[in-house]
């Protein structure tokens, strides 16, 4: 470890560190606009300009500039301050100075470095270039003549998405950043660029002149638009979410967020339940909680309730329903929405037990009836760092462009049984092999013992290594597991049975056709086909009204906040729950929301520890033999709940990213 001197401090830095790496352990703050810790270096600001001795008697870029032993870093100097602001003056030649019609005002990093930096006048008074606005998509917004050429982007969309479809053209002063032929960028993770441009350039198109920063409340939350886990921040204003933006968290989304994440929040405001309605003649009319109450006190179940938990629910209130339920008699809990009824005995058996951080190490994968790109934008990202590493990739599964070099086996099952040599070969040399199992496996019959298979064939447990990896793309998914809301033979078991009562818990991708004999009440918070099928409606919270538990696909323990309050009269799920069982005479055993957690966490205590459940490993035996082609769960990743079905900006990404439609920009 090479020791160097910074502001006359000595210290010890890794092997391997830049100056400007060196100078931040120092405490100092390095100005920087084109240098990004997740991104290559690509030295052209000169914003991080030092003076280093021993070297050249001229400031030197420390992002691009190895920390090597017995240097002399000086921050503060003359030289470095004066080299600081003729840089700054530079940027600002062809810069509008638009701030006060910046979307970006208030959390721009030019605006923040060229006051504490830079000179208070320019000697420049030739005419600013002016640049021609991109396409660049339904969610990227671009005012491409506040670019400074840090390339951000274009390293982003190469790197870290995978699509390289953002470059520069043109050179000198008349360089321009764009996307190639000028479309939209076909990327889940296009949002992310907004974060990264130091300057307006790129700002978020759905967000364009809705808020300014400091007119926002900010509340920490977790996004449920896949199993991921994304840590995100909800910046409201009054009852509204205006944006959702990615927090860091090196364990789970480093800080990136998928376009689905960031640009759901339109939905919230829209098709909302906002009061309860009771089914009278045939059709929903508007009731009060006490008519709606009464009309399922009324239901002569018998014992015969059933609960099914949606794709976007937090624990408690998959808590407060089971309690419900059993209180009433029944037994019947499913959160397997879409009918897949995979064994459950073992949850490490259904669990990705690399976690993410660790599948980024994994040298041999194998991705079997997966599209990760759509069923986990942000797990795809890490496999993309693993090949950069030296890992192989092979699938089993429909072919699609993961954005990255993928050796395909074919489209069917029985492959799993008959892996080529090769493969079984290389996964045999491998240190840390992986399997990856996506939802198309775990809909067909056989194909989830198959998968298990292949951890003894493919040797993918070893010492400290777990690489049997399955990808939930539902965000209650994992909770749900560990609350039991798993029957043996799923939804389609429920059904057979006909439950007299059966309440959908924000359960909007069920097949309502299969139970026409039943009482339906549905707890949710859009008019989607919960809603639709309903006898009774009880509107309810989103993700965003109400704080929450949730266990991410590796079983991560997170807790989100509460940003803002539900509209009308809709009510917290479990406050709507507690208040229903003291209507049927079941009173619940829980009067706040931190009464439910206790109970909750007292009944499941994995639940109550933030941070990475202990499931254990433990193979079930199960049926194998599966045949035939997987086929992809998810046909349209922009609209697969119902908060995205609500949203325009979703529906204008499927339009235009997934089918094909084109959109006339205004100065068409």
């Amino acid at each position: 470890m090479p020791k160097v001197k910074v502001d006359g401090v000595e210290l010890e830095v890794p092997a391997g560190a830049t100056v400007l790496q060196a100078c931040e352990l120092a405490g100092k703050e390095i100005p920087r606009f084109c240098y990004h810790e997740r991104l290559s270096i690509a030295g052209n600001c000169r914003m991080c300009l030092v003076e280093v001795k021993p070297g050249p008697p001229k400031p030197q870029a420390s992002c691009a500039l190895p920390a090597a032993e017995g240097q002399d870093i000086r921050t503060d100097s003359e030289m470095v301050k004066k080299a600081r602001e003729g840089v700054m003056e530079f940027l600002l030649i062809n810069h509008p100075l638009d701030c006060p019609i910046c979307d970006q005002g208030g959390e721009c990093d030019l605006q923040d470095q060229s006051v504490a930096y830079g000179r208070g006048a320019s000697r420049y008074d030739e005419n600013k270039r002016a640049v021609t606005e991109k396409n660049m998509g339904p969610i990227v917004k671009t005012v491409m003549t506040r670019c400074i050429q840090c390339t951000r982007c274009v390293r982003f969309a190469e790197e870290v998405a995978g699509v390289p479809e953002i470059g520069a053209i043109y050179r000198g002063e008349n360089m321009q950043i764009t996307t190639y032929l000028e479309h939209a960028a076909k990327s889940e993770l296009s949002g992310n660029v907004v974060d990264l441009c130091p300057v307006g350039a790129l700002t978020s198109k759905p967000y364009a002149f809705e808020a300014r920063p400091w007119e926002l409340k900010k509340t920490h939350a977790i996004d449920v638009m896949d199993a991921v886990g994304t840590n995100i921040r909800l910046d409201s204003r009054g009852r509204q979410v205006l944006r959702a933006v990615p927090r860091i968290n090196d364990d789970v989304n480093e800080e990136w967020a998928s376009d689905k994440t960031r640009h759901n929040v339109d939905g919230l405001v829209r098709k909302r339940l906002d009061k309860p309605y009771v089914r009278k003649g045939g059709k929903l009319v508007p009731a009060t909680w006490n008519e709606a109450f009464a009309a399922i006190a009324a239901v002569p179940h018998g014992g015969s309730v059933a609960a099914i938990a949606g794709d976007l629910l937090d624990c408690e209130t998959m808590f407060a329903g089971k309690v419900l339920v059993e209180k009433l008699g029944g037994a019947m809990l499913e959160g397997r929405q879409t009918g897949l009824a995979y064994d459950v005995s073992s949850l490490g058996a259904v669990n990705f037990n690399t976690t993410l951080n660790g599948i980024e190490t994994a040298d041999m994968i194998l991705l079997v009836g997966t599209n990760l790109r759509w069923e986990a934008p942000l797990v795809n990202t890490r496999i993309r760092k693993a090949i950069k590493t030296g890992a192989k990739v092979f699938a089993v599964g429909p072919e699609v462009d993961l954005t990255y070099k993928v050796e395909w086996l074919g489209n069917d099952a029985s492959l799993l049984a008959k892996l080529p040599e090769a493969v079984v070969e290389a996964f045999g040399k491998a240190a840390r092999p992986a399997v990856i199992v996506g939802g198309g496996v775990l809909a067909k019959d056989g194909a989830h013992g198959d998968t298990l298979a292949l951890v003894e064939t493919l040797g993918l447990i070893k010492d400290g290594w777990n690489g049997y990896n399955v990808l939930h793309f539902a965000a209650s998914r994992m909770g749900g597991l560990m609350l039991g809301f798993a029957t043996a033979g799923g939804i389609k078991a429920i059904a057979a049975a006909s439950p007299k009562l059966l309440f959908a818990l924000g359960a909007d991708e069920v097949d309502y056709a299969a139970f026409p004999d039943s009482f339906k009440v549905y707890v949710g918070h859009h008019g989607d086909k919960g809603a639709h099928a309903a006898d009774v409606i009880l509107p309810g919270a989103s993700y965003a009204e109400k704080a929450g538990t949730y266990v991410n696909l590796e079983g991560r323990v997170q807790r989100g906040e509460k940003a803002v309050f539900a509209p009308g009269d809709a009510r917290e799920d479990w406050s709507i729950l507690r208040a229903l069982s003291d209507v049927m005479g079941v009173k619940l055993p829980f009067d706040s929301f931190d009464a439910l957690r206790a109970e909750m966490v007292k009944a499941v205590p994995a639940l109550g520890i933030e941070g990475l459940a202990d499931y254990g490993w433990s193979m079930p035996s199960l049926p194998t033999g599966a045949t035939g082609e997987f086929g992809s769960p998810i046909k349209d990743f922009y609209l697969t709940n119902a908060i995205c079905r609500a949203s325009p900006t979703m529906q204008q990404c499927s339009a235009e990213l997934v089918h094909g439609v084109e959109f006339a920009e205004a100065a068409e």
